[in-house]
């Protein structure tokens, strides 16, 4: 097959030996099969913020770090230098959400480094060898899904413990394989404690893979996970080792719904003075 332009640079310097094929195209990248020596792995190529359909993307960088000082001013200003640390910003994201929530003992794709904007990084298969599938296309019995659902509830506990809300789980964002499942795609993975945001995406998260799994044990509908794992998080009493129940005591108290739309509207009035300031420097 034709080699990608952005894996060429990568076959030069011998980081990958040959390109299989195309294994996936999605919102924020195109993933490919590619030998690395005698192992295949995953070449996943990013792409540019201007073709990048991933929707919000301010809502997840909020409260991301960045420890150059020149860096920082530069993301805040818009400059093109600024928007190219932003790219660089989004794709280790990933990278560095990777190595944490694997030591954490959560199932991940092993990454083996981020360059030129290609992300290497295992490929997960099954027991005969080929590409292991996708949640969304695996059927189950209840046992199983509760089995597994018990155990997605564990790692994203493990994850909320390392201070990390994956912000887009679903079904079609974890593999399936004999050994269980593998959760997939954290370039946009949050702060839990530094995003405004991150609560909401985290109870998302959690109903988006109990209704999945609930599909074929119904009972998971009704427990209360998120606000189990969230409340003993504020709380600080959250480790990796807590045993959940699923259940929970519901918030009766009403929502300042005056303060959240202020809140709204301090976003819209700070995403368009960015889009101003972008606009500026490109004048520039």
């Amino acid at each position: 097959m034709k080699i990608p332009k952005r894996l060429q640079p990568l076959m030069e310097d011998g980081l990958i030996s040959e390109v299989i094929c195309p294994l996936m195209s999605g919102k924020e990248a195109d993933v490919f099969v590619v030998r690395c020596g005698s192992e295949l792995r995953c070449a996943k190529i990013y792409k540019d913020s201007i073709k990048r359909s991933f929707k919000k993307a301010a809502q997840y960088t909020e409260g991301r770090k960045v420890r150059n000082s020149r860096r920082a001013r530069a993301m805040e200003k818009g400059s093109r230098f600024g928007r190219q640390q932003q790219e660089e910003t989004w794709q280790n994201a990933e990278v560095d959400a990777l190595y944490r929530v694997s030591n954490a003992g959560v199932r991940v794709p092993t990454p083996y480094g981020c360059t030129e904007g290609v992300l290497l990084m295992e490929l997960i298969t099954d027991d005969a060898g080929d590409v292991a599938p996708r949640l969304n296309d695996v059927s189950m019995s209840a046992e199983q899904a509760r089995e597994d659902h018990a155990l997605m509830m564990h790692y994203v506990m493990r994850m909320l413990c390392v201070g990390i809300v994956h912000g887009d789980l679903s079904e079609f964002n974890v593999l399936v394989n004999n050994d269980g499942p593998v959760i997939i795609d954290l370039p946009q993975a949050v702060d839990a404690a530094s995003n405004n945001n991150a609560r909401a995406m985290f109870e998302r998260d959690v109903r988006n893979m109990t209704e999945y799994y609930g599909q074929y044990a119904p009972e998971l509908l009704d427990t209360r996970y998120a606000l189990e794992m969230w409340a003993l998080f504020e709380e600080g009493d959250l480790h990796e080792n807590y045993e959940l129940t699923g259940y929970a005591d519901l918030d009766t108290h009403e929502a300042d719904l005056d303060a959240v739309l202020k809140e709204i509207q301090a976003a819209l009035e700070e995403e368009e003075e960015r889009i101003e300031r972008i606009k500026l420097a490109d004048e520039d």
